[in-house]
């Protein structure tokens, strides 16, 4: 995989996460119950608030782990680092992110939770085995753009953007 910032671009709006979110929790429903769930900081965060809520569940933990350095770089990972786990095996526990990409986090969180269900709203195929659970799938070579990625600006007009300067 090159290192190169990707020509695939997917934006996920708020309205379109808190939906893809919701069927997230849709789909986990009938397969508890669970007994809490656990956000995978920092990008967990918000789908795996979405999904307490819908599910009714009030225990959410946070695992932390840090493993994307350069957000332009396609694929590349830093080392992982852990900077806070949970307690237990997992039994019981509905572990939720926003993406798996390479699957190497969702791995280190199988390691520390080998009976946690690991779900997450977008996958990419190579990291998809690593998951139970996930809504939507994109291209390995698509980057994933979430609400908290992104803001507001203005921009041209098209007939100024395609005027020869």
């Amino acid at each position: 995989m090159s290192n190169a910032t990707p020509e695939k671009a997917f934006l996920v709006s708020w309205e379109e996460l808190h939906r893809n979110a919701k069927a997230l929790a849709w789909r986990l429903m009938d397969i508890g119950p669970w007994t809490g769930v656990v956000a995978i900081a920092r990008g967990g965060l918000v789908p795996a608030a979405i999904v307490a809520r819908e599910l009714e569940i009030r225990l959410v933990d946070t695992v932390c782990i840090a493993s994307y350095d350069d957000h332009k770089e396609l694929g590349k990972q830093s080392s992982l680092t852990i900077l806070k786990g949970v307690a237990g095996d997992g039994a019981g526990l509905l572990v939720i992110d926003d993406l798996v990409d390479t699957g190497v986090t969702a791995q280190a969180v199988r390691g520390m939770l080998p009976r946690a269900h690991i779900a997450t709203v977008y996958a990419k195929p190579r990291g998809r085995p690593l998951v139970d659970t996930f809504i939507t799938e994109v291209s390995q070579d698509t980057w994933i753009y979430f609400p908290w990625d992104l803001e507001a600006q203005p921009i041209q007009p098209i007939a100024l953007a395609r005027k020869p300067r």
